[in-house]
């Protein structure tokens, strides 16, 4: 009887960066993705949010494909014929919606040295924010553990599984932690603990998190500054107030300017940004972290959307 294989809780970002494939032995050998912190993946289980469905399918058949977003990236879903609860799911879900979903890993490689990942949900079902907020948690504490695997792998001269399960790390992580140091070589832990951190912050209650650094309004002279000024302190004290909740003011033009309920041009946003003192670059910026966050998504190309 053959194991059922563990499924992994892998943020977007690891998994997204994975371009190593493996096979296992056995007369029904399984293929597993793995990651470059070194998880065998082969299932997996995510929860985030569902910005998009598409229906695909030809010929009468059912085919969905959906985009779904935590914290850190996107993942890549796609449910027909053959997985028909995951596919029926979907046709009721309207974005954007809360949703868990457990599936295989796929790789597909339309040419040398390219590859996409996607998954083939087994299950996927609506749940709410309280869900996603401790899958986030989960996630991290998985991640960080890989990444402690690593750390320790990348100390030895000659990484081996032995070594890494007499420290402590489960076998079959052990062994995707010697893969992934061989293939990969240099991996950035560095880089996956800050996503981890983000992902972390990205759940943390209104008013917890840690409030960006702002420009401190010059004192004024004792006898009154000239009038030109006191409009540049005036200002400083608009930018100031737009620094402290930058976030929640981007969401509010976003909001504002979605009148159809297709969501708000990006043109536009831009415009309103401005007159709030946030440039274009800073936007960006702003923009890429509600994106990451799940608070904003784009139901198509030059338009954003809260959701």
């Amino acid at each position: 009887m053959n194991t059922r294989e563990v499924a992994w809780r892998v943020f977007a970002e690891e998994y997204n960066s994975s371009v190593l494939e493996h096979s296992g032995e056995g007369e029904k050998p399984v293929s597993y993705i793995v990651t470059p912190l070194g998880a065998k993946v082969n299932r997996l289980f995510v929860v985030g949010v569902v910005t998009d469905i598409e229906d695909v399918g030809e010929r009468g058949k059912q085919r969905f494909r959906a985009r779904i977003t935590d914290p850190t990236g996107t993942y890549y879903v796609s449910a027909g014929e053959y997985q028909p609860a995951a596919a029926m799911a979907l046709s009721k879900m309207s974005p954007p919606a809360f949703a868990a979903v457990v599936g295989k890993s796929r790789a597909y490689s339309p040419e040398e040295g390219v590859k996409y990942l996607s998954i083939r949900p087994e299950q996927i079902r609506e749940v709410d924010a309280k869900a996603r907020d401790y899958w986030v948690v989960e996630a991290a504490r998985s991640t960080l553990l890989r990444i402690n695997a690593v750390e320790d792998g990348l100390k030895m001269a000659q990484p081996s599984m032995g070594e890494l399960v007499k420290l402590g790390h489960p076998e079959n992580l052990a062994d995707g932690v010697v893969r992934a140091i061989e293939y990969y070589k240099d991996i950035d832990l560095g880089r996956f603990r800050n996503s981890v951190r983000d992902a972390l912050r990205s759940i943390l209650p209104e008013g917890a998190q840690k409030a960006r650094p702002v420009r401190a309004v010059p004192p004024k002279a004792s006898k009154g500054p000239p009038k030109a000024e006191t409009e540049a302190a005036d200002e400083e004290l608009h930018e100031v107030e737009v620094g402290t909740d930058e976030e929640d003011s981007v969401l509010k033009i976003i909001e504002s300017l979605d009148k159809t309920g297709k969501g708000a041009k990006w043109d536009a946003v831009v415009d309103a940004a401005k007159a709030k003192k946030i440039d274009k670059v800073r936007l960006e910026e702003i923009v890429s972290s509600l994106l990451d966050k799940g608070e904003i998504y784009e139901p198509e190309l030059g338009m954003m959307k809260k959701i």
